[in-house]
Formats: C-alpha cells, structure tokens, sequence
C-alpha cells in the first residue's frame, strides 16, 4: 500500500527567488466522502486520478493512489465532479535535501499559499526556509478537498 507522508505550512514570507520550476494545476473531485477522496487533476497537459485515504491522527500520513491518465479522459471526468474546483499554480522550491511544493491557489481561494514537504518517515527532519509560517499539518480546513467546499474568500 502506498504511503503519503507529508507536512503543511502556510507561507508567510517570499519563496519566489528560490523556485525552480512551476506547474498549473486544475482539480475536482469525484467522491470527497469522510475517510476517502477520488480526485481527477491535470498538470498542464497531464491527466491524474487519484485516491486518498483517511489521514493519521497527527495528519502527516495516509494511503495515496494515482495513476496518470490521459489529459482529454481527465477533462471528460471534470464534467461528472462534485460542484467546486481547485485551480492552482505550484512552485518547486528546494530547501537542502528537500523539495517544497508552493501551491499558490486561484479562483475563490486567491490569497491562500500553502507549502508542503514530502518526507520518507513521519520523523525525518528538514530544513525550514525563512519563509515558511505556522504548520497546518492535519488541519482539514487547509485540504484541497475542504477548499472545494469552503474556500479561502469565505473565511472570516
């Protein structure tokens, strides 16, 4: 079984000198079920569907499926989503061994910059750039899911 073990962290200061490459990304869901999500995502001109598990209790792990499919299926399954859609640009940004992934989000969650780091164990250490704020690890307000149906323009 596949593992995702990851952390969160809004951003709080200027990550863009240190990005090395960025990605647009458009994503829906088909299920955003308590415990499970089925996601249809394209990268550029990429096609993903994927399958998250119910995180841990500290939110840093769960169980992750994807499979790369074809762009124009991924377009096709956009139409059968739930209402809501992420629209975001994601910023590689490296930080000593690590790469972080800045999602700078669009549409009606413009103003949220999250970053996360992918780890191999839930207690790896890494390094933390200046610009990296308050950890939001496990938080569900901050999952793309949740962002789908109480986006960042809502919050008070």
């Amino acid at each position: 079984m596949a593992q995702e073990i990851e952390r969160k962290f809004l951003v709080s200061g200027d990550f863009r000198p240190y990005t090395t490459g960025h990605t647009r990304i458009i994503q829906a869901y088909l299920s955003s079920a308590p415990g499970r999500v089925v996601r249809v995502r394209i990268e550029e001109e990429k096609g993903f569907l994927t399958i998250k598990g119910k995180a841990g209790k500290d939110g840093t792990s769960r169980y992750e499926w994807e499979k790369e499919i074809p762009a124009k299926e991924a377009r096709e399954l956009l139409n059968i989503c739930e209402p809501g859609m992420i629209e975001k640009i994601r910023h590689r940004v490296p930080a000593g061994r690590h790469i972080f992934e800045v999602d700078e989000f669009l549409g009606q969650n413009k103003g949220l910059i999250v970053a996360e780091v992918e780890l191999g164990s839930p207690d790896e250490s890494f390094e933390r750039p200046g610009w990296l704020g308050e950890e939001v690890t496990g938080n569900p307000r901050y999952y793309n899911a949740s962002l789908v149906k109480n986006p960042y323009s809502t919050w008070d």
